[in-house]
């Protein structure tokens, strides 16, 4: 996303993640019975189009936290969260397009009712996906591995 600044009388784009740290609300998406909910990025995503990722999105200004994953889930899968736990927060560096970028994430649990779930966002998310630690599919995001054991871990994908 770009907006326009005014400094010093001019107008400059900034643009979260390149410009300045863009903050991210990530989730992990689960049934509570150990399988996690995971989408495939379409050809309209920001960015790693066809690889294989948790749900997320930029947190607003002046938007809590949690009301941030309520509405990134109600945006991309149509349902409400049955619980939202905050997990950790990490930092994202990567290369796009030429450019550095930097988010921090702040990375949540969220289970849903599995029979609420559609997708509602197809051009960016072209497939969703239930899976076990066993069946997780490839190719993934590039930044799943920072998320993957800490799910383990937890208990949260078996």
């Amino acid at each position: 996303m770009t907006r326009k600044v005014k400094v010093a009388d001019e107008e400059t784009d900034h643009r979260r993640g390149i410009d300045h740290i863009g903050v991210t609300v990530c989730f992990v998406v689960h049934d509570g019975q150990g399988n996690l909910l995971l989408q495939k990025r379409g050809p309209k995503a920001r960015d790693e189009q066809g690889r294989w990722d948790i749900g997320g999105g930029a947190v607003e200004m002046g938007e809590l936290l949690e009301d941030a994953v309520r509405r990134e889930v109600l945006e991309e899968l149509g349902t409400d969260p049955l619980e939202i736990e905050f997990i950790t927060a990490g930092d994202a560096h990567r290369e796009h397009n030429g450019n550095n970028t930097h988010w921090v994430y702040l990375l949540h649990s969220v289970r849903i009712d599995p029979s609420t779930v559609i997708n509602k966002e197809p051009h960016k998310i072209s497939e969703i996906g239930w899976f076990n630690a066993d069946t997780i599919p490839t190719p993934m995001h590039s930044q799943f591995h920072k998320i993957f054991d800490v799910v383990k871990t937890r208990g949260i994908i078996k």
